[in-house]
């Protein structure tokens, strides 16, 4: 499952729907992205995330593909949101289940690394001396 969404992320809704996919699963492993006040030596008050939904949402999903592939997973759930986000709250959360936790592990890690990369998604970062849109 990937969504793009506006509203908050619950966590434990995730973690329940992963739960229900399978009796096999005996490790999932949730990476959760939150917006930090401080980055690149500024005091942010706020972000803000852009995105060209259907593209974002057509390499979101062949990311998952590639990521359930390659690490073996049972299933994956991947929520970004995109808007305005205060500090402290949710940006992204990536869910792996699979068999054993080294491969849920890795299917985050490797995930987030490629979403950074590769979709279309845009950060910026609003802070008291001005906006900055981000490159990571």
């Amino acid at each position: 499952m990937i969504k793009l969404q506006k509203e908050d992320i619950s966590v434990e809704s995730v973690v329940e729907e992963l739960r229900k996919r399978s009796r096999n699963i005996g490790a999932i492993v949730l990476f959760l992205g939150v917006a930090r006040e401080f980055s690149r030596g500024r005091k942010v008050k706020m972000l803000y995330y852009e995105t060209f939904k259907e593209m974002a949402l057509k390499k979101l999903e062949e990311l998952r593909q590639e990521a359930i592939r390659k690490y073996n997973l049972i299933d994956m759930i991947v929520i970004h949101r995109y808007g305005y986000i205060d500090i402290n709250e949710k940006i992204v959360a990536i869910a792996a289940a699979a068999m054993h936790r080294r491969q849920a592990f890795e299917a985050c890690m490797f995930y987030i690394d490629e979403l950074k990369k590769i979709v279309p998604i845009w950060k910026k970062e609003i802070t008291e001396e001005g906006e900055y849109w981000i490159r990571e």
